[in-house]
């Protein structure tokens, strides 16, 4: 380290004698007498040359003010006229390069008319100018000759902002909301233009693989013969994390006649589902509904039932369900007329006595379970006796 300060004082002593000599010698000395007495020189000239009269161009700005909110300007006037001024070269020059000229303001109050049409001649506006100009430049033309907008006075009326674009977050985030500074925004057009509009669009947006919380301002789209007030808003896109989650979803029969009852296997699959993380705790079993018609498991005869939810939260996404199909049984629920403590049966009337009703395709492929009593003859069983297609059959006590 102290090797290389000495380097770098010894290498500054060097140029600082080498520019000592040079500027301390004959040739030096001779340069900068003739360079000092050549700016001089042209400093004179310069003078001289600026001292004269010129003409040039120069862009004064045109201002609308205090337009009333209802108020919506179609066709406005231009931002700036073109003057042709003479003057000094000194005052030109600083016209060009240093000084900002400020603003022709038209007032709305003083200019305005029933028809919407305004039409101002330049000539009107030359006194101002004159005040905004140097009191030595002489105003040689102006163009245009008129300055001239269009308005309308319309009504107004509130509509919701909605975005325009497209907006993505990076792997394993998500967009979880579009927020807007103002939800809504007041709109002043005539009465046509009015009943057309349904919403107030933003210009079209474009951000892609974001990770965290973004703000925006964004102007509006504009809509001829409209005006929005406000005509920008901020646009802001909250960014969350995914996480899966797995819950357990019962399959509950719905449709089913009073005296049958839905038997899946198994009675509750498994939902797995990403879900953003601060939705995580807030997401239930009760959320969730998986509900079987019994008009379609007749339809079904003996084929597994594919498992489809029926209601679950809009936050969640790539939703999988276990196991995807699962095997179904119709029970027969048993008669209210049978006492299971006594054991003891009470006929019931004749016309009820009869089997179970037929299904359409003839309980071919429908299984039924009875409790406490046959199908056909009305007489208790055992409860560990199953029926299927009208014939019973022996099962050991062991069987479920």
């Amino acid at each position: 380290m102290l090797d290389r300060r000495e380097d770098i004082k010894r290498i500054y002593f060097q140029l600082y004698k080498k520019a000592r000599s040079f500027l301390l010698s004959e040739q030096s000395r001779k340069f900068l007498v003739f360079l000092f007495f050549f700016v001089v020189a042209a400093g004179f000239w310069l003078i001289q040359t600026l001292n004269r009269d010129y003409e040039t161009d120069i862009l004064m700005p045109v201002r609308l003010e205090h337009v009333p909110q209802n108020a919506v300007v179609t066709s406005p006037p231009p931002s700036s006229i073109r003057l042709r001024v003479k003057d000094k070269g000194t005052v030109l020059i600083h016209y060009l390069l240093g000084k900002h000229l400020s603003p022709i303001r038209l007032d709305f109050a003083h200019y305005h008319d029933k028809a919407g049409y305004v039409k101002i001649p330049v000539a009107r506006l030359e006194k101002e100018m004159e005040n905004l100009l140097n009191a030595s430049t002489n105003v040689m033309s102006i163009h245009p000759d008129t300055l001239s907008y269009v308005y309308s006075v319309g009504r107004a009326k509130r509509v919701p902002v909605r975005l325009q674009g497209k907006v993505s977050a990076g792997l394993q985030y998500y967009v979880s909301d579009t927020l807007f500074s103002h939800d809504s925004i007041l709109v002043y057009a005539p009465q046509h233009t009015l009943d057309t509009l349904r919403a107030a669009y933003t210009q079209p947006v474009a951000i892609s693989d974001i990770s965290d919380t973004t703000r925006t301002r964004v102007q509006l789209a504009p809509v001829e013969g409209a005006k929005f007030v406000p005509d920008e808003v901020t646009v802001t896109f909250p960014v969350d994390i995914y996480t899966e989650k797995t819950i357990e979803v019962p399959l509950v029969g719905i449709g089913f006649p009073p005296d049958k009852a839905l038997r899946a296997f198994p009675s509750k699959v498994q939902v797995t589902f990403q879900v953003g993380l601060k939705h995580f705790r807030s997401i239930h079993e009760s959320d969730f509904s998986i509900n079987v018609a019994y008009d379609e498991l007749l339809k079904l005869g003996a084929t597994p039932y594919t498992v489809r939810l029926t209601a679950y939260p809009a936050d969640i996404s790539r939703i999988r369900i276990n196991p995807p199909q699962v095997d179904f049984l119709i029970e027969q629920e048993a008669s209210p007329h049978y006492n299971k403590d006594r054991h003891h049966w009470r006929h019931r009337p004749r016309k009820e006595r009869s089997g179970p009703p037929a299904t359409d395709d003839g309980c071919t492929r429908l299984h039924l379970r009875h409790r406490g009593q046959t199908p056909h003859t009305g007489r208790p069983h055992h409860p560990a006796t199953t029926h299927q297609l009208g014939r019973s059959r022996r099962v050991p006590r062991s069987m479920p």
